[in-house]
């Protein structure tokens, strides 16, 4: 059906008033970036949600300067063709519920309380992917941290030994299945098949002809780890064990769980100052890179205010 033209020109009026209606503050436009526009709906959000995270009430302006900053940045994410969909900002965000030891619709819900619309996070924590993803891909050579550069702070700041003698485990953890819900007596069985396996097993090389052919088992890769990444329990466990068996059994979630321990030789691991030194080197010189170069990209984008 054609619409005639009078009643058309009606409905463009009609839809030009209902717009109007429409809160104006929030549809007010600040700052158009690359074409891009930021609100003052977008920076009183913000604004919400800085003073959330902080508990600091955040000058309008240096809102203002966030938000142009993470407009250029995604935009320079585009280009590079970083660009997170939906699905991995949503895992982000379930990731920050779990941190805090609540669920998504529970983060939601308090953002909710606060007046912050979840999309005002997931705006935010998109923007950090895409930067991080940016800055550690395109100067990967430029952010390394040479062992040389370690070695000297360390000894400048401390004198400390740079390495300290431990020990270096492979191992490969293996699990009897057991589904939920399962008797106490199929729990013995499938611990007792443990046992006889744990007497038969004399190397890695017959645990992975073994129970990658055993129906209800499975053998995970091998897994090297340094006393240092070790909880002491677990290192008096593996100190204990022979080379080329099996731990003692262990009822977990997954089911019964062993570690056949495939080497253990003593290596020089990193002192707790040596890795402490090297992020701190790492980090310093991340800020001083992602510095310039947003710099760099905010001197060539179209920035153009509208009203303050």
């Amino acid at each position: 059906m054609t619409i005639p033209l009078p009643v058309f020109r009606l409905f463009l009026v009609l839809a030009a008033l209902f717009l109007a209606g429409t809160p104006s503050r929030a549809q007010n436009i600040v700052v158009m970036v690359n074409g891009d526009p930021i609100t003052d709906f977008d920076i009183e959000q913000r604004s919400k949600l800085d003073q959330l995270t902080t508990q600091k009430t955040p000058a309008r302006q240096e809102v203002i300067n966030t938000l142009i900053d993470e407009r250029v940045k995604l935009k320079e994410g585009k280009k590079y063709g970083v660009d997170p969909g939906v699905s991995d900002i949503n895992q982000s965000y379930e990731g920050m519920a779990q941190r805090m030891r609540i669920s998504p619709d529970q983060l939601t819900k308090s953002l909710e309380v606060k007046g912050v619309r979840p999309e005002t996070l997931k705006s935010r924590m998109k923007a950090e992917m895409v930067w991080t993803s940016l800055v550690r891909g395109r100067f990967k050579e430029k952010l390394l941290v040479g062992e040389k550069d370690v070695a000297q702070a360390v000894q400048a700041q401390t004198g400390d030994k740079l390495q300290i003698e431990g020990t270096e485990y492979k191992m490969q953890p293996i699990v009897l299945i057991v589904p939920r819900g399962s008797s106490q007596a199929f729990l013995e069985t499938r611990h007792k098949e443990a046992e006889q396996y744990r007497s038969r097993i004399g190397s890695c090389e017959e645990a992975n002809s073994l129970f990658r052919s055993t129906p209800n088992a499975t053998i995970r890769d091998i897994v090297t780890k340094t006393t240092a990444e070790l909880p002491e329990a677990l290192r008096k466990v593996l100190d204990d064990t022979p080379i080329g068996h099996l731990t003692a059994p262990e009822m977990t979630k997954a089911g019964i769980e062993m570690v056949v321990l495939c080497s253990r030789k003593p290596t020089m691991i990193d002192t707790p100052k040596k890795r402490e030194v090297r992020e701190k080197m790492y980090q310093e010189k991340y800020e001083k890179t992602q510095k310039t170069y947003l710099e760099e990209l905010r001197k060539a984008a179209m920035i153009e205010y509208r009203n303050r």
